[in-house]
């Protein structure tokens, strides 16, 4: 494909381009795309840099590309089209529009309304450590661990962790979502004080926000190993459970760093597709939800 400015650039902290950033997506493409693929999308798009100015898009009415997807969802007003990718070329277009952020949905286009996924973000108020956040993710798991779950961890690309639990696609929107909300109230509930499940700023103040509502249709996260519109080009990246116990430094993710490690065989979610489980009635009973 072709890269148009490919000079121009995107990181001027860092000095990357929009080709440096077409070529990270290219190293990490056979990690990226078994995560993405065929999923509806909004992207961040910055076409002068992350320091110039983005806004959202996520309906593809005024993109046309013959390496993108559609893929129609009802809403509110009607049915509108959203964008996917499902192999490199369709990333590779999104560069080109100037995309530095891919966020995606908890489902796929071809059963849209049954989710794969569970998304817990933690989002901790600027005062609370990265140690804070790294025990409140332990603390999810380990719950999670007690209902039966396997979970995958990986970095935002900010100050925040998702902990991420595959699914069978068999529950709906509704219960994925009540399973989320019960799950991170259960967990503030063991911590009184530290926790909120409140997205106002004004409810957070020293707390790590347990940000359930990823879980809702059409509501999205940011994309495993997708870059982010923020200085120095870091990346949203996977870590293993003992790599977050060891000490982690989020910052040393980048549109640098992550294609060596994936290349040196560090992959934290290599057994992601592989786990094969679902919310029965037993486990959500055990939440109070039936």
């Amino acid at each position: 494909m072709r890269i148009s400015s490919p000079d121009k650039v995107l990181y001027p902290e860092k000095g990357f381009t929009k080709e440096a950033v077409a070529r990270y997506y290219e190293a990490v493409a056979p990690w990226i795309l078994p995560h993405i693929s065929d999923r509806p999308l909004t992207l961040v798009r910055c076409p002068q840099g992350h320091a110039a100015g983005c806004f959202f898009q996520k309906h593809m009415d005024e993109v046309d590309s013959p390496y993108l997807r559609r893929v129609q969802a009802k809403e509110a007003e009607g049915a509108r089209d959203y964008l996917s990718v499902c192999d490199l070329r369709g990333i590779l277009a999104v560069v080109q529009l100037g995309a530095l952020e891919l966020h995606s949905w908890n489902s796929r286009a071809d059963k849209l309304e049954f989710p794969d996924r569970v998304t817990i973000d933690i989002d901790p108020d600027p005062t609370v450590s990265w140690d804070g956040t790294v025990q409140a993710a332990l603390e999810v798991r380990a719950l999670l661990g007690e209902l039966g779950l396997e979970s995958f961890v990986k970095t935002t690309g900010g100050k925040g962790l998702h902990v991420v639990v595959p699914l069978v696609r068999r529950s709906t929107w509704e219960e994925v979502k009540g399973f989320a909300r019960a799950l991170a109230g259960t967990v503030a509930a063991a911590s009184p004080g530290r926790y909120t499940l409140q997205l106002s700023k004004s409810r957070r103040k020293d707390r790590l926000l347990l940000d359930y509502l990823r879980n809702t249709r059409g509501a999205t996260a940011v994309e495993v190993y997708s870059t982010r519109a923020r200085a120095g080009a870091p990346v949203s990246t996977p870590v293993s459970w003992a790599e977050l116990g060891a000490g982690v430094d989020p910052q040393d993710f980048t549109i640098e760093t992550v294609p060596a490690r994936l290349a040196a065989g560090i992959d934290p979610w290599r057994e992601y597709g592989a786990a094969r489980q679902s919310l029965t009635a037993p486990l959500l009973r055990r939440l109070g939800l039936r």
